[in-house]
């Protein structure tokens, strides 16, 4: 009988089949033919070298996890992402529009809004009288950065700071807004920022995860925007990616104590135990999130150790804690959130992500807005200073900023004292701080209204690909095969690198 093509290539043959059998004892089918995409070579490679040195050799040049090497020499290590979600007024805040003044109670020219989509909740209103923002501005520091009266202790570091005052983002509804900001897209699903850092730049800290995640309490008002895990997700990454949310209430993380008659040896016990089941599911199934799930064990196995010394305050100095401001020994803060990502990045955490929620002043902004900078304004300060203190605001990255920005015209009822404002998009303010950004910078311009860009917009998706330039790494190159396309955290349109705010 005649030999197929499949048995003339050796194919049927078992000991010609060894090598791939190997590998592929290693791998599910998807993954074997996703990392054969760039030829059976690569699969000879693997089965010559093993799984783990294959990978080991394309991340040789950085990559803690040997996922992706550096493609240029980082300016930081780590970074610290203060996220303020509803989104803070730029008008009341970082970017001064005096001129309004006389433009109180005046309907926004049409020109101005040109057609802009509004949001359901002022897309009825008869009138879009411009609101002048009621606080002073002045200038701060030697490079003369223009700052609100209601941020006091930043307005001490402008000089340390890149203030960024032409943000854009399509999204004009929070959720979508904080998705696209955090993962690159609208629609939920995809890794975030800080899991695209984890694995790419794997870990400095086997003790603690790559990448942190601390929920701070708010003054402002009962309710907020809601924030999902999907925002410190890894998606289609593996799953040991994704952001650790510490608690504020009980142990820092679930089960991170022992139950009572449990000691430590008896829970190595049962986690050796756990995981020679687990490797039994691998060698039978072949799915490497098993391998997952068992580092993450393992994960929590040291973080009842390493947690624990990493929230214990009691080695700080009195003037440290003083910096932060009264608030800081309090569990959940704002504060107490700012100084653990210090002592964190002290530690070697790659990244760290703090949320502060009830920005969303679309009513009652001059009552709300005072108590959330109250909450943030001291402590991020302190942060940026107490960083520089220790000589190591130079290799880590400090980001501020929410979703989008405010609208100059009124939501709901106006006075000469209080006001709301919705939801805009078109632009709005972030701050930078730390390695490679040049301090005392104002980057960006908008009109008089505070409401079109006019000098050197930056998408949320250049924002994105400048943390990653930071950090040694290029967007344009930092993708991963899904669902056969080379997805990236910054998407398929174009994004920049912000050079103009770069040392």
């Amino acid at each position: 009988m005649a030999k197929t093509n499949f048995e003339k290539r050796g194919w049927g043959n078992e000991e010609a089949m060894k090598p791939f059998n190997d590998y592929l004892s290693y791998e599910t089918r998807r993954q074997f033919f996703g990392k054969t995409a760039n030829g059976l070579g690569a699969a000879a490679l693997a089965s010559v070298l093993g799984p783990s040195q294959f990978g080991q050799a394309a991340g040789s040049a950085g990559g803690g996890d040997g996922h992706m090497p550096y493609h240029f020499a980082p300016k930081a290590k780590r970074a610290i992402y203060m996220f303020m979600s509803g989104a803070p007024s730029q008008i009341d805040m970082w970017d001064p529009k005096p001129k309004m003044a006389e433009w109180y109670d005046k309907d926004l020219p049409d020109e101005i809004r040109n057609g802009q989509r509004l949001t359901t909740m002022t897309s009825k209103q008869k009138r879009f009288p411009v609101a002048p923002s009621i606080y002073k501005f002045a200038k701060h520091g030697q490079c003369g950065t223009e700052v609100s009266e209601l941020l006091p202790h930043t307005a001490k570091i402008v000089d340390d700071i890149a203030v960024v005052r032409s943000m854009w983002t399509e999204a004009i509804n929070h959720d979508p807004a904080i998705t696209y900001i955090q993962t690159g897209n609208q629609i939920p699903g995809r890794p975030s920022l800080g899991a695209w850092l984890s694995y790419g730049l794997g870990s400095e800290n086997e003790n603690l995860p790559g990448f942190v995640v601390l929920n701070s309490t708010w003054s402002s008002k009962r309710d907020a925007q809601a924030l999902y895990q999907r925002l410190w997700g890894a998606g289609f990454l593996p799953s040991k990616h994704q952001g650790v949310a510490l608690r504020s209430q009980g142990d820092p993380v679930l089960y991170l104590s022992d139950p009572n008659g449990v000691s430590r040896d008896v829970r190595r016990t049962m986690l050796d135990g756990l995981n020679a089941l687990n490797e039994k599911h691998f060698d039978a199934v072949g799915d490497p999130e098993t391998h997952t799930r068992i580092s993450q064990y393992e994960m929590a196995f040291r973080m009842q150790s390493s947690v624990p010394e990493l929230t214990d305050l009691s080695d700080e100095p009195k003037h440290i804690l003083d910096m932060y401001g009264p608030d800081v020994t309090t569990p959940g803060t704002f504060a107490y959130n700012c100084l653990l990502s210090r002592r964190m990045a002290e530690r070697g955490v790659r990244f760290t992500q703090i949320f502060h929620r009830g920005w969303d002043q679309h009513g009652n902004l001059t009552g709300d807005l005072p108590l959330q900078c109250g909450d943030v304004d001291q402590p991020s300060a302190a942060l940026v200073k107490d960083l520089k203190m220790r000589g190591m605001l130079d290799d880590t990255l400090v980001v501020w900023g929410g979703e989008f920005g405010r609208t100059i015209y009124c939501q709901g009822g106006l006075s000469k004292t209080n006001y709301g404002r919705d939801h805009h998009p078109r632009s709005f303010s972030v701050w930078m701080a730390g390695a490679g950004v040049k301090g005392g910078t104002v980057y960006g311009e908008t009109d008089d209204f505070c409401y079109n860009i006019t000098k050197d917009p930056v998408h949320i998706r250049d924002l994105n690909a400048t943390i990653l330039h930071l950090l040694g790494l290029d967007h344009s190159r930092f993708s991963v095969k899904h669902k056969g396309l080379d997805v990236k955290l910054t998407g398929v349109e174009e994004a920049h690198v912000v050079k103009g705010i770069l040392s």
